[in-house]
């Protein structure tokens, strides 16, 4: 793969790392929820605005659901394809943020679908299979970091 052939692709994807750990605060601030030492900038009182996901405009909703689907998809098939990024992600205590994402975000996001009434079921239908596929990939990834990380130093 292009990491053996050019090792500072490393040092590219550790300082891109930062970046994909800001998708999911951006995905948090954008839903009103806040992860503890997610955001080193002071929250401005003005922007102290009670968006939930239960209350948000659908079309929100729906943006925010596709970006977490494509961003959790991408991640799952970039650590399953190049399982050596893991040492990597895990300098940022990926794994870390990940499973405090997965607690905050993931069971608001479904009861705010569960709750909304549609006018349309195959909203529901399309917004509920991709929140699922999202969370199945989020613990696919989590899967493919911890057994990296943890699981094959120990079984070599």
């Amino acid at each position: 793969n292009i990491f053996t052939w050019q090792p500072s692709y490393f040092s590219d994807l550790d300082e891109t790392l930062p970046t994909i750990l800001q998708v999911f605060n951006n995905i948090l601030h954008k839903c009103g929820l806040q992860c503890e030492g997610a955001s080193a900038e002071p929250q401005k009182l003005e922007e102290r605005v009670n968006v939930t996901p239960g209350n948000m405009p659908l079309q929100e909703l729906k943006d925010i659901v596709l970006y977490l689907c494509d961003t959790c998809t991408t991640l799952w098939a970039f650590l399953d394809v190049f399982p050596l990024a893991c040492q990597t992600f895990q300098k940022h205590e990926f794994c870390y943020r990940l499973a405090s994402f997965y607690e905050l975000a993931i069971p608001e996001l479904e009861s705010a679908i569960k709750k909304r009434r549609y006018e349309d079921n195959s909203v529901f239908a399309d917004l509920w299979r991709r929140i699922s596929h999202s969370r199945k990939k989020m613990m696919e990834a989590f899967h493919v970091l911890i057994n990296q990380v943890c699981l094959q130093p120990i079984l070599e």
